[in-house]
């Protein structure tokens, strides 16, 4: 007899208590209606307000939906990587807890993994609470990694998709510990669709995405799959030099038809400042990438769990708590 495919729903949590009842009266009545055994892998991130007791308590009233706490804040990736360590079904589906993610669209991504598709990702029709700046940013960098790293993403899909569970024991199984799990989702490849829908207003809360943030997290994205930052600055030390041997040239013709002259100072100190900034970004540009490999280096876990609840015993990948 085959058994019927079980569904693990992920959902990470930050200092997101106002939305925790909210989000599971939207949440239950969409998994009920799906002829699937299902679990529901709650990732409270290290939040400082009441949301792991308000997630113990939903727990303590329906036992499918499991709990684990994080010893400290790590990050969205890192508490996403460690659902998908927890998570035990054949169908894993990541979403946000603050209802910008329709839980209703679930049935319809189960339709696509039916017909066959082994990751089926959500497509924002537009960004809903996103200011002009954030919007072009987006845009921006959609286009900045399309051109400049080996892996497109699909544009407007974020974290909210369902993933096959060989999908997600390929993810498990990558060592490297900086994540940008949009690219690593684009990476591991498989039969891939997307699937529109319409992003919701925030329910409660502020983002935890300022544009410093998004810029940064847009950063280390780029540089997660691409190493085009390192090798642009060899094409611009190139450029430079050239033109500073064209520049040595015409010194010396004229040094020889005029003779010795004194002016030229502010030149001078506006080349030697110039040359000074590209060689301190070319710095930054390298200590980035040394940082990432002196982090992968020392091998810390991924997170440290402090608490777990409806869990028998520990996730089959070893080291990652």
């Amino acid at each position: 007899m085959t058994r019927s495919p079980r569904l693990s729903i992920v959902v990470p949590f930050f200092n997101e208590s106002p939305n925790v009842e909210r989000f599971f009266e939207r949440l239950l009545p969409v998994l009920d209606g799906i002829r699937l055994n299902w679990e529901v892998i709650c990732i409270n991130d290290g939040s400082r307000d009441d949301t792991l007791d308000k997630l113990v308590a939903i727990h303590q009233r329906e036992a499918r939906i499991k709990v684990v706490g994080l010893s400290r804040n790590f990050g969205k990736e890192q508490a996403l990587s460690a659902g998908l360590a927890y998570a035990e079904g054949d169908v894993v589906i990541p979403i946000d807890a603050d209802l910008q993610h329709p839980p209703e669209l679930i049935p319809a991504m189960l339709d696509k993994w039916r017909e066959g598709y082994d990751v089926v990702f959500a497509v924002r029709s537009q960004r809903t609470g996103q200011g002009l700046l954030s919007k072009l940013f987006a845009k921006a960098f959609y286009w900045v990694f399309d051109k400049l790293s080996e892996v497109p993403l699909p544009r407007e899909a974020g974290d909210f998709r369902l993933l096959d569970r060989k999908v997600v024991e390929v993810i498990n199984a990558m060592p490297e510990r900086t994540r940008f799990m949009k690219g690593i989702f684009a990476w591991v490849g498989f039969r891939q669709v997307g699937i529109p829908y319409e992003q919701e207003e925030r329910l409660f809360g502020e983002t935890k995405w300022g544009f410093l943030n998004l810029l940064r997290f847009g950063f280390d994205g780029l540089v997660a799959f691409s190493d085009y930052p390192l090798r642009i600055w060899a094409v611009i030390g190139s450029i430079i030099s050239g033109f500073a041997f064209l520049y040595i040239v015409v010194r010396l013709i004229r040094t020889l038809i005029y003779g010795i002259d004194v002016p030229g100072y502010e030149s001078i100190i506006v080349i030697v400042l110039f040359l000074g900034g590209v060689q301190l970004i070319t710095l930054g540009i390298l200590g980035h990438y040394l940082g990432r490999v002196f982090n992968e280096v020392k091998g810390r876990p991924l997170f440290i769990v402090r608490d777990r609840f409806g869990f028998s015993d520990t996730p089959s990948n070893k080291g990652r708590d």
